[in-house]
């Protein structure tokens, strides 16, 4: 290991960047020094942007990718190499808003029904019933069950931070007849490796095959039910800032977009239109097709 990489190391431990953001970061370096043959501390800004580019134009990358490698390099020489450059002379590409698909309550249902494995059903119906992310999900212990205040405790989630989320009854009976057919002491959703949970790509290809029985057509993933879990919340009228607080949202706006998305909030409300007094004048038109 060279001593930059151990410096950069270090300086994200000391700043406690999530486990994934050290790997991706450290991946992304390594990527970016490879490219050019040559040690990061011996490049320049016009390196910077030939990378960017490269990974752009060549590559194909989406914004979101591109996002992760300037996060990296941002990194490595503002805080590990201490560049006096401006943060913004490293680009950040412009990420485009894209709202998700959300599934009903009808897909949802029939989505859980096509999962044919007990735990993994459980476990993606704790995800939408909780709205927790696949990381938190596949990280609940059994002492994290707080049947006597209807929570679940989520241990360093997003962001290092702890929270309670919602137990709901029925979810609870669920765990309670998952537990007996499956009898977990430490892990809930344990894995296949003695002493370790259930792993984020055993849930996402247990979501795939579900996916493809259900013959759903809208895109499924393990956090589709998390969304799906806010929009319907919201739908059924909790208010925005609850709902950021099961999510654990740091920002309202973030938890905000599913205001965009929650028709039966938006749709139900009265156009102006439909308030404009009987135009004088107006003709009735020939009825519509049937399928209009």
């Amino acid at each position: 290991m060279t001593p930059l990489r151990q410096r950069m190391i270090d300086d994200m431990r000391i700043r406690n960047l999530a486990d994934n953001t050290q790997s991706a970061y450290l991946q992304q370096v390594t990527a970016y020094a490879g490219y050019f043959h040559r040690s990061p501390d011996e490049l320049d800004q016009e390196a910077i942007r030939a990378y960017q580019v490269y990974l752009t134009k060549t590559r194909g990358l989406s914004p979101s990718s591109i996002s992760v490698a300037t996060g990296a390099l941002r990194f490595l020489y503002k805080v590990t190499l201490k560049r006096d450059w401006a943060i913004d002379e490293i680009p950040m590409p412009k990420r485009p808003f894209k709202l998700p698909v959300v599934l009903s309550r009808e897909e949802v249902m029939h989505f859980l029904a096509s999962v044919d494995s007990i735990k993994h059903r459980t476990i993606l119906m704790t995800a939408y019933a909780a709205g927790l992310r696949v990381s938190e999900a596949i990280h609940l212990k059994v002492s994290d069950i707080d049947s006597q205040r209807m929570t679940l405790r989520v241990d360093q989630g997003k962001g290092r931070k702890d929270r309670y989320v919602m137990l709901s009854q029925r979810l609870l009976d669920e765990l309670r007849t998952y537990w007996k057919a499956v009898r977990p002491t430490l892990w809930l959703f344990p894995g296949d490796l003695i002493g370790q949970p259930i792993t984020r790509c055993a849930v996402e290809m247990a979501c795939q095959k579900a996916h493809r029985a259900s013959g759903i057509s809208k895109p499924i993933t393990p956090h589709s039910l998390r969304h799906a879990f806010a929009t319907h919340m919201l739908e059924s009228g909790t208010d925005v800032r609850t709902i950021q607080l099961l999510l654990g949202h740091r920002s309202l706006a973030t938890t905000s977009r599913y205001l965009k998305i929650a028709t039966s909030t938006v749709c139900a409300t009265t156009s102006p239109f439909d308030c404009l007094p009987q135009i004088e004048g107006s003709k009735a038109s020939p009825a519509p097709p049937a399928h209009f």
